[in-house]
């Protein structure tokens, strides 16, 4: 039977053993479909196969058809990156809590690995955000899957900053920073502080305050083709990080910009067939459970 994949990368959450033993059961099976293996050098768990092939960060997506990652979102949003630059999809087997990216559970990993490498899958395309920080100390870029994050390095101060979309002003906000987030970050940092869940196809962005000073400053949603841009304030001695996805890609500080835009890129996502995002969210929210019941001591 044809393969619609046949040369694999695999990585994984290597602090967590039961990843390293995932990716040896998974590698195994993989070469017995005849497929060829190539896993992360960082890669610490049970000997694998003698022609799984060990690779460094550099080489790793070497003639690799689709990526495999073991973990939680954290893995997920690692392994994106290798994806996105290889231009290949990107399967989950979810080995961590409470994440949304990764939706194989370990139990189902091996089957619908067999789906997936006979093209019984589905495909997604999920919208990537593109960061510009310009600084009188230099300007830097980066990319995010989840979402563009400013956050004050002084964590005893409030610090303030202007939003912008498409040039027009939005507001002067006070508090700890400001997020920017993809319909993919919308169920991660963006959540925790107020904002709405976005369904994956939709072609929009959040803005989010984090712990804004005043209580009526609230996320909105805008246009996917939107530019948001962050100042601080002129008079705010105080400098911000700006992280992609969690790295700090630069600083701004006053007089500074962040711009966000839509990224010309795209991570596909594979997914076993019957993928349904709304049970992920009645799963991973515990919707429709009784709060008694989900935390009954003993």
């Amino acid at each position: 039977m044809a393969r619609l994949f046949t040369n694999i990368a695999l990585t994984g959450n290597w602090r967590d053993p039961k990843a390293g033993e995932s990716i040896a059961t998974l590698s195994a099976h993989l070469l017995e479909r005849g497929c060829s293996v190539n896993v992360g050098g960082a890669y610490r768990g049970p000997e694998l196969p003698g022609t799984v092939r060990r690779a460094d960060d550099d080489t790793l997506m070497d003639g690799a058809e689709l990526m495999i990652a073991v973990g939680g979102d954290g893995t997920m949003l690692y392994a994106a990156r290798f994806a996105v630059d290889a231009t290949v999809p990107l399967l989950g087997i979810n080995r961590g809590r409470l994440g949304f990216l990764a939706d194989v559970s370990p139990a189902e990993m091996l089957a619908a690995v067999d789906q997936v490498l006979a093209g019984d899958c589905e495909r997604e395309q999920r919208r990537l955000l593109h960061a510009e920080v310009e600084s009188e100390s230099g300007n830097a870029s980066g990319t995010a899957l989840n979402d563009v994050v400013v956050k004050r390095l002084d964590s005893g101060r409030m610090f303030e900053f202007q939003t912008l979309v498409n040039d027009v002003y939005v507001n002067t906000h006070g508090g700890d920073g400001f997020i920017v987030a993809t319909p993919t970050g919308s169920t991660a940092y963006a959540l925790s502080c107020g904002g709405p869940i976005l369904t994956p196809q939709l072609d929009a962005l959040v803005l989010a305050p984090i712990c804004p000073h005043t209580l009526s400053d609230r996320p909105i949603v805008i246009p996917g083709n939107s530019r948001a841009e962050i100042r601080l304030r002129e008079r705010d001695e105080d400098a911000a990080a700006v992280c992609c996805d969690g790295d700090v890609i630069g600083h701004i500080g006053a007089g500074d910009r962040l711009l966000v835009t839509a990224s010309d890129a795209r991570l596909e996502l594979i997914h076993p067939p019957g993928y349904d995002f709304y049970e992920i969210l009645r799963g991973k929210l515990h919707w429709g459970r009784s709060n008694r019941q989900s935390q009954r001591p003993g």
